[in-house]
C-alpha cells in the first residue's frame, strides 16, 4: 500500500451516508484494499483524503495545544483543583468519526494530509501543523457573517440609494426565500403553515380605534363593520410593517387583547374589535419559526455549510423583522420589511398568502398576522337593496342615559321580482362607453374572498387608561470625597458587586 493511487476503498467501507452514496455513484468498480471486495465502486485513498480535507476546511478547526491565559492562571492557582485537557478529538479519531471509517483507513488519510500540509521551512520546526499526528480537531459552528454583510449593504442601499427597483435586494431575497417550503424545525414542522376552516388556525381579530366624542364614524362602523374595520381602500392605506402606503393589506392578531395592544389606542378613545373567520385555506410564513430552522445534511456536501449559515441568519432575520420600532422611525425602518413582504407574496406556487409574526406590543404566545393584498379581501355583508340600517351608541330611559351599542336592519317590503336581462355586457360602442364609466364596475374586485367578519363577535372597548408593563431597576447613586492620594480619577464601577474602597 505504498502507492496511494493504488490503494482503493469501496463505498461499503465508508459508512457516512452522503460520501458513501457519492462513491457508489461516481466510483470505479475495483478491488477494495480494505475488504477485498471486487464488485463494488471504489475511490483511491487520495480521493478520500481530498474529501476529508474539504470537509475539515469547511466545518472543523484545529484546537490550541496550549491553555489560554485564563486557563493558565487557573493552573497556577494552588488552591484550585483544576486540570487542563485539550479540547476536541485526536486527529485520527476526528477523521474516523467524520467519515465513519475504520481507524486503519483514517490513519492512512491522516498520513496523506499531514504530508500535504507539512512545512519544510526551519522556522516552523517544532510547531504543530495541520493534520499533524498529535493535533486535535473540533467541529465549529456556522458563521452567517457573509449573509449579514450582504444584508447590511442591501438595507443601506434601500434606505439611501435605490428603493423601488433594487437588483441587490432581489438577488439576496431570492437566496433567502426562494425555497421556503423546504425549511422546517427539528420536529419536521414547516415554516409555511396552513390555516383555514379545516385547520386549527381559522380566525383572527382586528381592531380599529375611534378618537373624540363624535359618534358619526363609529355609527358608520356599526352599520357596516365589514367595510369600516376591514382593510382600508388603497387610497386610505397607510404604510405599515409589512405594506407600503397605498397597498391595502389585512393586519390582525391571534386574540382580542393583542389586536387592541397593536393599535396602541390612547386613553379616551373607543376601539371596535371583531373576529374575522377564514373562508378558504391559506398559506402563511411563520416568521417566528424561522428562529428554529433545522438543517440536515452532510459535512461532505459543499452546499451544507451555506445551508447552515442561512439557517443561522434566518434566525437573526426573524428578530429583525419583529423588533419594536418607534413611531418616528417607522417610515425608514419599515422599508426593508415592506420589501420582504412584497417579495414573499410573489414567490412559490401556490403563493404565500401572508405572514405570522410575534406581537411586539404584548408578551407571551400572542401572534400577529398580515394577509398580503391578494389575500386580504373580506366578504361583504349581504344587505338587500333599499335596506335601512339604524345604529346607536346609547339609550335613554327613566333612569337616564346608558351605553348601548345596537344595530337594527329594516328590510324593504317584499315585492315581485323583476326579471333582469340575461347579460350586462356591452353590445355596441355606446354601451361600452357607458359600461366603462359605471362606478360600480370600475371598483370591481377580482380577488377571491379570504375572510368573513362574524357580526356577533363585535365589541366596543372604551379605553379608560393605558398600562405600561415594565421591569423596574433601582438607580444606585453614591458620593465620595476625592483625595489627592487616590489612584482612581473617579469612583470605580462595581459591575454589580458592592465593593469597599479605601479612598
Amino acid at each position: 500500500m505504498s502507492d496511494d493511487d493504488e490503494v482503493r476503498i469501496c463505498h461499503n467501507c465508508i459508512r457516512e451516508a452522503f460520501l458513501s452514496a457519492k462513491v457508489a455513484r461516481e466510483g470505479v468498480v475495483a478491488v477494495c484494499s480494505y475488504c477485498d471486495d471486487d464488485q463494488e465502486p471504489t475511490i483511491t485513498i487520495t480521493d478520500l483524503a481530498d474529501e476529508v480535507e474539504g470537509a475539515f476546511e469547511r466545518h472543523y478547526e484545529r484546537t490550541s495545544p496550549d491553555p489560554d491565559d485564563f486557563q493558565s492562571a487557573m493552573l497556577r492557582d494552588k488552591e484550585l483543583d483544576y486540570e487542563w485537557w485539550r479540547e476536541g478529538e485526536e486527529v485520527i479519531w476526528a477523521i474516523a468519526n467524520a467519515a465513519c471509517i475504520d481507524e486503519e483507513v483514517a490513519a492512512a488519510v491522516q498520513e496523506i494530509l499531514e504530508e500535504r500540509h507539512g512545512v519544510a521551512d526551519s522556522d516552523y520546526i517544532g510547531e504543530e501543523q495541520e493534520f499533524g499526528g498529535a493535533s486535535y480537531y473540533e467541529e465549529r459552528g456556522a458563521d452567517d457573517y457573509q449573509f449579514r454583510t450582504e444584508w447590511d449593504a442591501v438595507e443601506r442601499s434601500i434606505k439611501e440609494r435605490t428603493r423601488f427597483f433594487n437588483r441587490d435586494a432581489d438577488t439576496l431575497f431570492t437566496r433567502l426565500f426562494d425555497n421556503l417550503d423546504q425549511f422546517a424545525n427539528r420536529e419536521g414542522q414547516s415554516v409555511v403553515v396552513n390555516a383555514g376552516p379545516e385547520f386549527e388556525m381559522k380566525s383572527f381579530y382586528r381592531a380599529r380605534a375611534f378618537h373624540g366624542g363624535d359618534d358619526e364614524e363609529i355609527l358608520r362602523a356599526l352599520k357596516r363593520p365589514d367595510l369600516e374595520i376591514g382593510p382600508p381602500p388603497p387610497r386610505f392605506a397607510r404604510g405599515g410593517r409589512m405594506n407600503a402606503q397605498g397597498i391595502s393589506v389585512f393586519y390582525g392578531a391571534s386574540d382580542p387583547d393583542a389586536a387592541l395592544a397593536e393599535i396602541r389606542p390612547p386613553a379616551g378613545s373607543r376601539v371596535m374589535v371583531g373576529r374575522f373567520d377564514l373562508v378558504r385555506p391559506v398559506r402563511l410564513l411563520d416568521v417566528e419559526a424561522l428562529r428554529s430552522v433545522f438543517v440536515e445534511g452532510s459535512i461532505f456536501d459543499p452546499q451544507h455549510l451555506e445551508n447552515l449559515e442561512l439557517a443561522q441568519f434566518l434566525s437573526r432575520l426573524s428578530e429583525r423583522m419583529t423588533m419594536p420600532v418607534m413611531p418616528d422611525d417607522e417610515a425608514k425602518e419599515y422599508l426593508i420589511t415592506q420589501m420582504i413582504a412584497d417579495f414573499v407574496s410573489q414567490v412559490g406556487e401556490p403563493k404565500i398568502d401572508g405572514m405570522l409574526y410575534r406581537s411586539a406590543q404584548t408578551e407571551g404566545e400572542h401572534m400577529n398576522v398580515v394577509f398580503f393584498h391578494h389575500a386580504a379581501r373580506v366578504v361583504e355583508f349581504d344587505v338587500p337593496q333599499d335596506t335601512e340600517v339604524d345604529a346607536r351608541t346609547f339609550e335613554t330611559d327613566e333612569d337616564g342615559v346608558s351605553i348601548d351599542y345596537s344595530v337594527v336592519e329594516w328590510l324593504p317590503p317584499k315585492e315581485e321580482e323583476v326579471e333582469r336581462p340575461a347579460s350586462h355586457w356591452p353590445r355596441n360602442f355606446a354601451d361600452l362607453a357607458s359600461w366603462h364609466h359605471d362606478p360600480a364596475l370600475s371598483h370591481f374586485d377580482g380577488r377571491d374572498p379570504t375572510l368573513q367578519l362574524d357580526p356577533k363577535s363585535l365589541q366596543v372597548h372604551h379605553v379608560t387608561g393605558v398600562k405600561i408593563a415594565t421591569e423596574a431597576y433601582q438607580v444606585d447613586r453614591r458620593r465620595y470625597d476625592r483625595q489627592a492620594s487616590t489612584k482612581f480619577a473617579a469612583p470605580p464601577a462595581t459591575n454589580g458587586f458592592d465593593l469597599d474602597f479605601d479612598l
